[in-house]
């Protein structure tokens, strides 16, 4: 168990001048108010809030953090008061101290509910103060290094998933890649306990030869850099173990084909970032480089969250691909400790203006988050703007912007502006024209062409990667259907109007009308109308306001109702409306069991999809309608699925016996044979629900010549 002084001498180490009396005074309150209380372990309170300061310590982070990771717990867990710790300790770590309690309270809801408002909040408290979330991120490194503690396997499992989904991101976006690679082989080692155990193993064969070759590689560089008179430390480590199976799993390798298990990393003496430069071209005169896997992350190349190194990946002694990292003595201090290595409080004075600049992207974090509600587009959204790998591009004038890979002109041109994006016409790259769904690639420069009047296109959205692209292009979709749904119900209220001897357009303007729409939840009469053309409420439903006894027309207008009733023969509920037409999505099939949700097609009734349908995403969410599976009715669905299995004589006979046995009908079979010799099928089968084909695909996987069996989209 780690000290409080062992706490202070590294406070001292790192800044010989610090005023640890405050640190000491944090401890002995934490000692006090926590006195009795027990963690799981056993062991006394006490010991969480002191390997939270040691962790913050070990970060270089100055001493109000770090009195504050010793009083994290004391509002929420003690008879403290956020009052009482202004008055004792200063509104600094006051301040710190309950943002930390905050984020720990969460309402209830799934899981992913409260991992997004968790996330929500995380975001909010970074622009607030970064060190309430580096003091969170140490708290979360302890509690998960004690995580075998919790008795229940669920209670493991949903810690871990969350750390994964929030914490390890967090750290990586803020440049403290030890947390995070941490995190991530913790959280992997409860998630996924015998894979994680199968490649620590596999890592560890042979452990003498590669620490052998380790030295052999080190020997050889270091020679060349002497010969140059370069000074530095030359130092090889293994990739951890999620980041192996990360990699295997992207790439569909075995763990034997994974080249890079093992990287280097030259730490150079000097403080001028072009001997980087030159450390990399002796490296490259030593050994072969493979071009497209350099990427240079240096001054206006930096990573956003200030990281700067050289990465190269060259062919090593033996043939074999060897990934190193060339950085200073600096350089490296800001990998290790990232946003804390710049965001420096002295005397009470927060950070400098153009270190908050250099952090600008958590604000741009904010904007592009506050109007996802949904909790899973949230967590979608996050991770995208947190793990996604990063590419530097240009303007024409120089200026470095950083997009994610895989991103094209138009996102390019919204982080340029949102006007910019909106009017994009055309883009030429390193001064050639290009498609506007060509992707970028890092030193690009990019030049955008603009034309005044023009509008995004909804097929941006199938291949923009930024979320500032897809909100504003998403705006303008959900702006353009509301015009145009004005207009449809507009057009729907006066031929209705019209069979019950009423004038829409001068009824409309009534006083009584506004008392309808306020009636309706809704502010203005153009509300009123978009929601007719959306589907949402009917003309009748209107009339019934003027004419109570109006009856439904010929033409059997739909009606609300107040319960829900199934969808005769579509074994569909849709909430609040009965006689639409419905169908199904063809791009997702969705059977019963699935979560669906409903569309309003203009003019074509709702179509069902299931909710994480890729499509939904380009969808106007004002669109969307609740709807759920009929528990009365029973229906049969036609799904598919693809079959992988190595080729035998009458294999396909064998496989659809098995399949009739099973009660289910085979719509269409299509089967070829690949060079490997394995059988690729896809196959049409009509199934009850989502249990049905589940089980029949686990019934399937245990023929002996399967190798794998997956449900199709389409």
């Amino acid at each position: 168990m780690i000290r409080i002084t062992d706490i202070i001498d590294k406070i001292l180490d790192n800044d010989p001048d610090a005023d640890v009396s405050l640190v000491d005074k944090a401890y002995i309150y934490s000692a006090r108010v926590h006195d009795g209380q027990m963690r799981l372990s056993g062991e006394p309170y006490l010991t969480h809030p002191l390997e939270v300061a040691g962790i913050l310590a070990d970060m270089n982070l100055d001493c109000m953090s770090i009195a504050a990771g010793l009083l994290h717990d004391v509002i929420e867990d003690t008879h403290a008061t956020p009052e009482e710790i202004g008055e004792m300790f200063g509104d600094d770590v006051r301040h710190i101290v309950d943002g930390v309690t905050k984020l720990s309270k969460l309402d209830g809801g799934s899981s992913e509910e409260r991992h997004a408002e968790s996330l929500r909040k995380m975001i909010l408290a970074m622009a607030d103060d970064i060190r309430v979330i580096l003091v969170k991120l140490a708290d979360r490194l302890h509690n998960m290094r004690t995580l075998k503690y919790h008795k229940k396997e669920s209670k493991k499992r949903e810690i871990s998933q969350e750390t994964l989904d929030i914490y390890a991101p967090l750290a990586s976006r803020l440049g403290i890649y030890w947390i995070r690679k941490e995190l991530e082989n913790t959280a992997f080692m409860y998630l996924m306990p015998d894979e994680y155990e199968r490649i620590r193993e596999l890592t560890s064969k042979h452990s003498e030869e590669r620490e052998h070759y380790i030295e052999t590689v080190k020997s050889f560089i270091k020679a060349k850099m002497e010969e140059a008179e370069l000074g530095c430390e030359v130092l090889g480590r293994y990739k951890h173990v999620y980041s192996i199976y990360q990699k295997m799993k992207k790439q569909h390798l075995e763990f034997e084909n994974v080249y890079d298990i093992i990287a280097f990393r030259i730490i150079l003496e000097t403080k001028n970032a072009r001997e980087c430069y030159t450390a990399m071209a002796l490296v490259h005169s030593l050994w072969r480089p493979i071009d497209t896997k350099t990427k240079m992350y240096i001054g206006k190349n930096a990573k956003q969250n200030g990281y700067e190194s050289i990465h190269t990946t060259v062919i090593g002694p033996y043939g074999e691909r060897i990934e190193i990292q060339i950085r200073t003595k600096d350089m490296d201090i800001v990998a290790r400790s990232g946003i804390a290595a710049h965001w420096k409080y002295k005397e009470g004075k927060p950070a400098d203006s153009h270190i908050r600049e250099k952090f600008v992207w958590i604000h741009n974090l904010i904007e592009n988050q506050k109007s996802i509600k949904d909790p899973k587009e949230l967590l979608k959204n996050v991770r995208l703007d947190l793990l996604t790998e990063e590419i530097s591009v240009f303007t024409p004038n120089g200026d470095v912007k950083t997009l994610p890979k895989g991103a094209s002109p138009i996102d390019f041109a919204y982080l340029i502006h949102s006007e910019v994006g909106s009017q994009c016409t055309g883009a030429k790259v390193n001064g050639r024209m290009v498609p506007l769904r060509s992707e970028l690639q890092n030193g690009d420069v990019v030049s955008i062409i603009t034309s005044k009047g023009h509008h995004p296109s909804r097929d941006w959205l199938s291949f923009v990667k930024t979320v500032k692209a897809k909100n504003r292009i998403r705006q303008w979709i959900k702006a353009e259907d509301k015009a145009r749904s004005i207009s449809l119900g507009k057009e729907m209220c006066e031929k209705s109007f019209r069979k019950y001897r009423l004038n829409f357009n001068a009824v409309a303007k009534s006083e009584d009308m506004k008392d309808i729409f306020g009636q309706f939840g809704l502010k203005t009469i153009d509300d009123l109308l978009a929601n007719v053309g959306y589907g949402k409420i009917t003309p009748l439903q209107i009339i019934r306001k003027f004419l109570p006894s109006a009856t439904e027309h010929p033409e059997h207008e739909a009606e609300p109702v107040s319960d829900k009733k199934p969808i005769s023969g579509s074994g569909i509920v849709v909430t609040g409306v009965k006689d639409i037409l419905l169908r199904f999505g063809k791009c997702c099939q969705p059977l019963p069991g699935d979560e669906i949700t409903g569309y309003i097609t203009l003019g074509q009734g709702v179509t069902v999809h299931r909710a994480n349908c890729a499509n939904l995403l380009q969808m106007n969410p004002e669109r969307l309608v609740d709807v759920q599976w009929s528990q009365s009715e029973e229906a049969a669905y036609p799904v598919n699925i693809r079959i992988r299995s190595h080729d035998k004589v009458e294999l396909m006979a064998e496989l659809t016996r098995y399949i009739g046995k099973h009660g289910v009908n085979i719509l269409k079979i299509n089967a070829e044979v690949c060079p490997d010799n394995t059988v690729d099928a896809t196959m049409t089968l009509v199934v009850r629900d989502a249990d049905h084909l589940n089980r029949i695909i686990s019934a399937i996987k245990n023929i002996k010549e399967i190798i794998e069996v997956i449900r199709l989209d389409s």
